[in-house]
């Protein structure tokens, strides 16, 4: 943490210069390389214009200064080979470093993460939570336990006295009738008889007991 903010390392510095250095010299080859290729390109040219003219040893000057461009060129490209090879194993050599700091960096967070949590206070922190949590249900059980009157009943005689609340409850419903017996029916005298529509017909027997009750007290 202390390295970010004072800047990057030194190492690390130097590997980007370098890595910087590279790029612009690998530019520079790229430019010449197509400044020899295009001198080349134009000595075939002038030797084709020499043949042309019958000027057979001029055309062979042309040819091997043609040469010496493609031999310049060749070299060139080799430099640029050796020099991404070098730009390769630079940044290989970058991310390895930035690793091994990491890793060196992680390695003495823990130790001082281990350091600062010692095993022993990690052991007496576990026992005075178990040791709280027990008093804890020493408290709730000391809150359930019934006081004053509450605590003078016997549970036994508790029970004795429900059970024979059940039982008269139950001789009381096998005592009890199981129908309820009819209602003497009415007669009326023949006299008083009518003959009802077919639409009273269909009413309830409440409907027409109510009907009847009505006709007798006429």
């Amino acid at each position: 943490m202390f390295r970010r903010l004072i800047g990057k390392p030194k190492q690390e510095t130097n590997a980007l210069a370098t890595l910087d250095k590279l790029n612009e010299t690998l530019e520079m080859l790229e430019k010449k390389e197509k400044v020899l290729l295009k001198k080349a390109t134009a000595e075939v040219e002038r030797a084709k214009e020499f043949t042309r003219a019958k000027n057979k040893r001029a055309a062979i000057q042309c040819l091997k200064r043609k040469r010496l461009y493609e031999q310049q060129v060749e070299q060139l490209g080799n430099f640029q080979l050796r020099i991404h090879d070098q730009m390769i194993l630079l940044e290989g050599a970058k991310a390895t470093t930035e690793t091994v700091d990491a890793l060196r960096t992680g390695a003495a967070a823990m130790k001082a993460m281990q350091k600062a949590t010692n095993i022993d206070d990690v052991d007496k922190t576990m026992d005075e939570i178990n040791e709280q949590t027990e008093n804890m249900k020493m408290i709730q059980e000391a809150l359930s336990t019934p006081i004053g009157a509450a605590a003078d009943f016997d549970e036994d005689e508790l029970e004795a006295e429900l059970e024979e609340l059940e039982g008269a409850e139950l001789e009381e419903q096998l005592l009890q009738p199981a129908t309820t017996a009819p209602s003497a029916p009415i007669h009326l005298p023949a006299g008083r008889q009518q003959v009802r529509p077919a639409a009273q017909q269909s009413r309830t027997e409440e409907d027409e007991l109510a009907a009847l009750q009505a006709e007798m007290a006429l």
